[in-house]
């Protein structure tokens, strides 16, 4: 599956973003998908996930209660849409799928693969 990123932009703190990752493939919706992100200098972090029928999600604790992941199997897309943004949520942003046979609430990077092309969100204060 080819995933690609975008939405990211330039928001004053406080302000809002919605990110998509649209998918290459209808297969999409037979994968627990995932949003991470990573700031300069900074190891890739989990953001939030979400599973194949969207039932289920979970959220890093610095997203919990700001951001809600989303998505709409008729079209191969998932959202992040991320409120109440704060400096420190600068980073790079990546979808990614969440690989076969691997635990349910996984926040590890080597868990995840298909790796999107990202999108830049800046945060200023």
């Amino acid at each position: 599956v080819q995933l690609q990123a975008s939405g990211g932009g330039l928001v004053q703190a406080g302000g809002s973003l919605r990110l998509s990752c649209a998918a290459s493939e209808r297969t999409f919706s037979n994968y627990h998908m995932a949003w991470f992100r990573q700031a300069p200098g900074k190891e890739r972090e989990f953001v939030a996930a979400i599973s194949w029928s969207a039932g289920r999600t979970y959220y890093a604790d610095s997203a919990k209660g700001r951001f809600t992941i989303s998505r709409d199997n008729a079209k191969n897309t998932v959202y992040l849409q991320m409120n109440s943004l704060k400096p420190e949520d600068t980073a790079v942003y990546y979808c990614a799928v969440m690989l076969p046979t691997r635990a349910w609430g996984s926040t590890n990077s080597a868990d995840f693969g298909s790796w999107g092309q990202e999108t830049q969100v800046t945060v200023s204060s």
